[in-house]
C-alpha cells in the first residue's frame, strides 16, 4: 500500500535546485528509500516528466553495488551517465554511509565521498540528493564538510495521520495499534500482532544496537543495552547521566561511569533512536542545565525494548505528542516556570513543569499532554503550569478524551489528542 508522506516529499520538492546537497537522514527502516526512489523519483516521473536516463538511482547497501561503495569507483560511474551537459540529471545515493570507511571514521580529513558529492555540486546541471542514517556521519557535516551547501531533510517513522492511511479501522482503532506497534512502515503490511513483535524486536536488537556497538566500538554491550533499558523505562521523566550511574550502581551493581553513560547516549542519539529534550526556564528566558528528558523515535520499537510490559499510555501519550511536533520542524523543549506559594506562613517557590515549549519561527506553544482529565482538581493542575507562563503564546492540554476543543476563561485551549495528530493545521495561530 502506497502511504503519503506529503510533508517530506514537499520538503524535497521545496528544494530542488537550490544548488546545495539534500541529505535525507533518519533512523533504518523509516522509509527515506521509499520517500527518495519512489515519491520523489515518481515525481520527477510523473509531475516533471524527467527520462529515466537523466535520474541516478544508486543503493549503496544492496550488493549489488558493493563496487561502487569505493568513492573513486563512484565518482567515475557517476560522470560516466552525466553525458549530456545541457541537460539536468538528478543523482540520488541511497545509504551513503557504506562509501566511508573505518580507516576514515578514525583520521580527522574529511571522507573522499564528500569530496564526490562537492564535485557533482559544481557540475551545474546535476542535483543531488543523499540518505543515510548516521547524523555523526552526514546531520553534523552539512554545515562543515559540505561547507554551508548541504541541507538535512530528517525523515522519521510514519505519524498517527501517515499511519491511519494505511489502517483499516477507525481514529480510536487505530490509535489502540499504535501506542503498542508505533509507526515503522513495514508493519501496516504484517496481519498478526506476533508479526509485528518480533519484527521491532529483531530490529531493535540485530539491526540499531549490533550498528551501535559496530560504529562506535562498544567493548561493554551489556551496560548499552541495561542502558536503553534505563531510558526506554523513563519516557518523560526527568533524568542525567549521574542518576542514571547511581541506579547502574544500586540496582545492578555495575561500575559503569557517569561519562561512559553520557558517551552511550550519544551514540544512541546519533543512530536516531532517541531525541533528547532540555529544560527551559520560561520566566527566565535560559536553558537549565541537567537533567534532562528523552524520547523515542519510535514508541512501538520502544515499547518492544520493554517486551510491550510497560505500555503506560501517560508516558506513551507524551512521547507520541514530542515527536509529532519534532515532525512539524518544531524545536521542543521542557518548559519550567517558578511559582511563589504559601506554607506553613513562609513564602516557598516551586518550580512547575510545562510538558512543551515548542517554537517555529515566531510562532510558540505551550502545551501540556494529559491522559484524562477526569474531574476539576485533575484539571487544575494540568492548568497549573500554564497559568503561570507570562507571555500570549498559545497554551493547550492534549487529552486523550473526547472533546470538542474549548477554551477556558483564561485562553487556556483543551482538545483531543487525535485532533492535533490528524489535523496538522489544528493548532490556533
Amino acid at each position: 500500500m502506497e502511504v503519503r508522506r506529503d510533508r517530506y516529499l514537499d520538503s524535497l520538492v521545496d528544494r530542488m535546485h537550490n544548488g546545495m546537497i539534500k541529505v535525507i537522514t533518519g533512523i533504518r527502516r523509516c522509509g527515506k528509500t521509499y520517500l527518495l526512489f519512489e515519491l520523489f523519483g515518481g515525481h520527477l516521473r510523473g509531475e516533471l516528466g524527467v527520462d529515466d536516463d537523466h535520474i541516478i538511482e544508486i543503493a549503496l547497501d544492496e550488493e549489488a553495488n558493493r563496487a561502487l561503495r569505493d568513492p573513486g569507483a563512484l565518482d567515475a560511474y557517476l560522470r560516466s551517465r552525466i553525458a549530456d551537459k545541457a541537460s539536468r540529471y538528478y543523482v540520488m545515493l541511497d545509504e551513503v554511509q557504506y562509501a566511508i570507511s573505518d580507516n576514515e571514521l578514525r583520521r580527522d580529513e574529511p571522507p573522499r565521498l564528500y569530496g564526490v558529492l562537492n564535485g557533482l555540486l559544481r557540475m551545474r546541471n546535476v542535483d543531488v540528493y543523499v540518505t543515510g542514517s548516521n547524523s555523526k556521519l552526514l546531520s553534523t557535516d552539512v554545515m562543515t564538510q559540505f561547507r554551508g551547501r548541504g541541507d538535512e531533510v530528517r525523515v522519521r517513522p510514519l505519524s498517527f495521520s501517515e499511519f491511519m492511511q494505511g489502517f483499516k479501522g477507525d481514529r480510536y482503532q487505530g490509535w489502540a495499534e499504535y501506542v503498542v506497534f508505533g509507526g515503522m512502515p513495514l508493519l501496516l503490511g504484517m496481519r498478526t500482532d506476533e508479526q509485528k513483535s518480533r519484527y521491532l524486536e529483531r530490529l531493535f536488537s540485530e539491526t540499531y544496537l549490533k550498528d551501535v556497538v559496530a560504529r562506535n566500538k562498544v567493548a561493554k554491550t551489556q551496560e548499552l543495552e541495561d542502558l536503553v533499558n534505563v531510558l526506554a523505562s523513563s519516557i518523560g521523566s526527568l533524568t542525567n547521566p549521574p542518576k542514571i550511574e547511581a541506579t547502574f550502581k544500586s540496582v545492578l551493581g555495575s561500575k559503569i561511569t557517569a561519562s561512559t553513560i553520557s558517551a552511550y547516549i550519544g551514540y544512541l542519539e546519533e543512530s536516531f533512536l532517541i531525541e533528547e529534550a532540555r529544560r527551559y526556564d520560561v520566566k527566565g528566558r535560559k536553558y537549565i542545565g541537567s537533567p534532562k528528558k528523552y524520547y523515542f523515535e519510535d514508541v512501538g520499537l520502544r515499547n518492544a525494548r520493554l517486551g510491550f510490559r510497560q505500555v503506560e499510555q501517560t508516558h506513551i501519550m507524551e512521547n507520541i505528542v514530542y515527536n509529532e511536533l519534532r515532525s512539524r520542524g518544531f524545536s521542543v523543549d521542557v518548559g519550567s516556570v517558578e511559582k511563589a506559594a504559601r506554607e506553613g506562613g513562609k513564602v516557598v517557590r516551586k518550580r512547575l513543569e510545562v510538558d512543551f515549549v515548542a517554537n517555529l519561527g515566531s510562532r510558540r506553544y505551550y502545551i501540556q499532554s494529559a491522559l484524562h482529565l477526569p474531574d476539576e482538581e485533575k484539571e487544575r493542575q494540568e492548568k497549573a503550569p500554564l497559568r503561570e507562563v507570562p507571555d500570549s503564546f498559545s497554551k493547550i492540554v492534549l487529552v486523550r478524551d473526547v472533546v470538542k476543543p474549548t477554551y477556558d476563561d483564561e485562553g487556556i485551549l483543551t482538545m483531543s489528542v487525535l485532533d492535533f495528530l490528524l489535523d496538522e493545521k489544528s493548532l490556533p495561530r
